[in-house]
């Protein structure tokens, strides 16, 4: 039954990656809040590239980098995107912007620095904050899971040929 279940699987292989990771706790909690960080910025599609490229570059664990973006996914990304720019917005004093009566290229333009300057400011406060809770998180969950050890997949008995 657990086999047609494919979804299930792939999250348990995941987890063994994670678990399995050659690096100390301190390095994968450091990747993975560098993760959360570049997940909750408004440059979505581009979130993966960024956190590899950026884990490349200050020596952090790519692979918990890229598991940490994954905060920000389909379902969590409208909810996660307009908490950011209400929050962005009223630490800058701005009024809820509103879609113009005539769309111009002109007009999208100055609607989108109305949106944009909350959301990365209310990204770069979420994402700080959440950052640095996942790294404290990760720091207590990774040994657990270092020392846990799940059991293998039932295998299918082999027919006889």
């Amino acid at each position: 039954m657990y086999r047609r279940l494919a979804f299930i699987r792939q999250l348990k292989l995941l987890l063994l990656r994670m678990v399995r990771l050659r690096a100390t706790p301190n390095d994968i909690a450091k990747g993975f809040a560098l993760g959360i960080f570049v997940g909750m910025t408004p440059l979505m599609g581009f979130h993966m590239l960024i956190a590899v490229f950026l884990a490349l570059l200050l020596r952090e664990n790519k692979i918990a980098a890229a598991v940490g973006v994954w905060i920000t996914n389909p379902l969590t990304a409208p909810f996660i995107y307009a908490l950011q720019y209400e929050s962005g917005r009223l630490l800058l004093g701005y009024e809820r912007a509103r879609l113009p009566a005539v769309l111009t290229f002109e007009s999208l333009r100055t609607l989108g620095w109305e949106v944009l300057a909350p959301m990365t400011v209310g990204s770069l406060l979420y994402g700080l904050v959440l950052a640095l809770v996942a790294y404290m998180v990760m720091l207590q969950i990774v040994p657990f899971f270092k020392d846990l050890r799940i059991a293998r997949w039932p295998r299918r008995p082999r027919r006889p040929r």
